[in-house]
């Protein structure tokens, strides 16, 4: 058995059974990654993949176990590396980010600027996703760090660290009906919203789910006609009158949108929680640790230790009982 061969059957799967996708990634030959799967089959007795014809088309139950385990050891083969790149290199390497465009645009600029001034020989690699893809990116280990609000609960083997609140805003043109109503010191609610089409983000995506309940639990269906994951391209389609913007707060600018009407709507909605996330037996460096506590100051690099040490999810929410999380 060859850690090769270990690293094959989890690209495999991680690119969906297609062999041609895992060889290109890998920058080697279909074959060889066939032939190689083959030997740690007849060695090991069971089938890892199903086939048709010469197509892999299903994962067995006893591969789903092989390759669950081989991930583990091929991210502890990672870890071991870290810890020698950290005693030999401690202030060299990368860290690669998932996260959404809300997060890249308005909560992480100031962090990465101060990162990058302090670690200069880190390589800072961000991608943006919808927050299974970011999420999913860390389970298969091709990110360090994802950062999200939504699909957390779906990931199991992840280490999920609570950073900050937030919250919506109902963004309108000046003349709008529900602008006026706020000139004049009346309370929007959720009646009022229904009234008129909504421009928002897409389903799964940047508290979303939060919306939806809402409308729900008021008795209200939301005439959504227009959805995004960018925040910027909803305020766009607020200023040619597609419908009203619900967006996060924290996406709105002041000096760049004062051509628009925002209004608070956290009397309308549960505040959300972002969260950084990290793979399980994930070797953190002393620079991970530092872009942790400047993204939430209140995650101390002990109160994240001891999350690691948790054994369940329950377990890391009782270690943050009774802290603050800032609200944004």
């Amino acid at each position: 058995m060859k850690l090769q061969q270990l690293r094959y059957v989890v690209e495999v799967q991680n690119n969906n059974l297609n062999v041609s996708a895992t060889a290109e990634s890998l920058y080697t030959s279909q074959p060889g990654i066939s032939k190689q799967i083959r030997l740690l089959e007849d060695e090991l007795g069971v089938q890892i993949f199903k086939r048709s014809g010469k197509h892999l088309s299903k994962v067995t139950p006893a591969g789903e176990e092989i390759i669950r385990i081989s991930s583990e050891i091929l991210a502890k083969v990672e870890s071991i590396k870290a810890v020698a790149r950290q005693h030999t290199h401690p202030d060299q390497g990368s860290l690669n980010i998932s996260t959404t465009h809300t997060q890249a645009r308005y909560a992480l600029p100031s962090v990465i600027k101060g990162f990058i001034e302090r670690y200069p020989n880190v390589s800072l690699n961000m991608h943006q996703g919808t927050p299974s893809q970011i999420n999913d990116a860390v389970a298969k280990g091709s990110a360090d760090f994802a950062i999200a609000t939504e699909a957390l609960h779906i990931f199991s083997d992840l280490v999920m660290l609570p950073c900050y609140h937030w919250n919506r805003s109902i963004l309108v043109k000046p003349d709008h009906e529900l602008a006026i109503k706020h000139a004049k010191g009346e309370a929007i609610t959720i009646a009022d919203l229904a009234k008129f089409s909504i421009v928002t983000y897409i389903f799964g995506f940047t508290g979303r789910s939060d919306l939806d309940e809402a409308f729900g639990e008021a008795g209200e269906t939301p005439h959504i006609v227009f959805t995004a994951t960018d925040a910027d391209v909803i305020k766009t389609y607020v200023r040619v009158g597609i419908g009203v913007g619900v967006l996060a707060s924290m996406a709105i600018d002041p000096n760049q949108d004062s051509d628009l009407v925002a209004i608070d709507a956290s009397h309308l909605f549960r505040s959300s929680t972002t969260k950084i996330c990290f793979r399980k037996g994930t070797f953190l460096r002393t620079y991970m640790y530092d872009f942790i506590e400047r993204f939430a100051p209140h995650l101390s690099r002990d109160l994240v230790d001891r999350a690691v040490m948790a054994k369940t999810v329950d377990e890391v929410e009782r270690i943050f009982e009774g802290i603050e999380l800032p609200q944004r």
